[in-house]
């Protein structure tokens, strides 16, 4: 596995009715590098946003969909989720404020 810098591991955040609501209560749902751990996404999060505080990270893989296109069959790219919860006296992730 090639060297991940805490950078290349959220991809971007989730933007659904469910991730939104679950925001008042400090969790925050990313697109992860399906190759992370949750320790390196915990790392990522404290030091992409400051002054954030990672209570708990859940993780969950959704492998890719067949689809067909004619005769030919073909597999979608595998994803992961990931749920961060921050601690009660940790800041607000600034990138969702205005949402």
């Amino acid at each position: 596995m090639a060297d991940i810098k805490y950078y290349d591991v959220i991809l971007r955040p989730v933007v659904t009715e469910k991730s939104m609501g679950e925001m008042a209560s400090k969790k925050y749902t990313f697109l992860v590098n399906p190759e992370v751990t949750k320790s390196q996404v915990k790392e990522a999060v404290e030091k992409m946003f400051e002054g954030t505080k990672v209570k708990a990270v859940n993780t969950m893989n959704a492998d890719g969909k067949t689809k067909r296109r004619g005769l030919r069959f073909g597999k979608t790219a595998k994803t992961k989720k990931a749920i961060v919860t921050l601690t009660e006296e940790s800041k607000d992730i600034e990138i969702f404020k205005g949402l």
